[in-house]
């Protein structure tokens, strides 16, 4: 498939898709012409590295452990563990967030955001 096929089968511009490739997550041959020439089952693996990203992984993630994933027998299962990592991963981050949230709230309460607010007891 010819990489206009394919970013009407998939969706993503042309030059997303020549993105992908020099980021080594598609691979195409390369015909006598010069023309790129995808196999038909790239949708799938376009559709897989969209819908990753809209999860919250990066291409560089996705680049990572794409490779044992579209190779394993079974996917799922593998694909199950890396999805809840990153669902760990994401839950720190709120943890984190929620921390800062509460400290500047604390500070915006005192008289000067840029001091800590010092327990006295009388």
């Amino acid at each position: 498939m010819l990489i206009g096929e394919l970013s009407t089968a998939s969706g993503l511009s042309r030059e997303a898709l020549r993105f992908y490739e020099q980021q080594g997550l598609i691979r195409a041959r390369r015909l006598a012409n010069g023309y790129r020439d995808y196999p038909p089952e790239v949708v799938t693996l376009v559709q897989y590295i969209r819908t990753a990203q809209q999860l919250g992984f990066t291409l560089a993630e996705i680049g990572d452990r794409l490779p044992s994933i579209w190779d394993a027998p079974e996917p799922g299962p593998l694909l199950n563990q890396v999805l809840a990592s990153k669902l760990g991963e994401i839950d720190a981050r709120i943890a984190a967030l929620q921390t800062l949230r509460q400290t500047l709230a604390e500070r915006v309460a005192t008289d000067c955001p840029l001091h800590t607010r010092v327990h006295q007891t009388a």
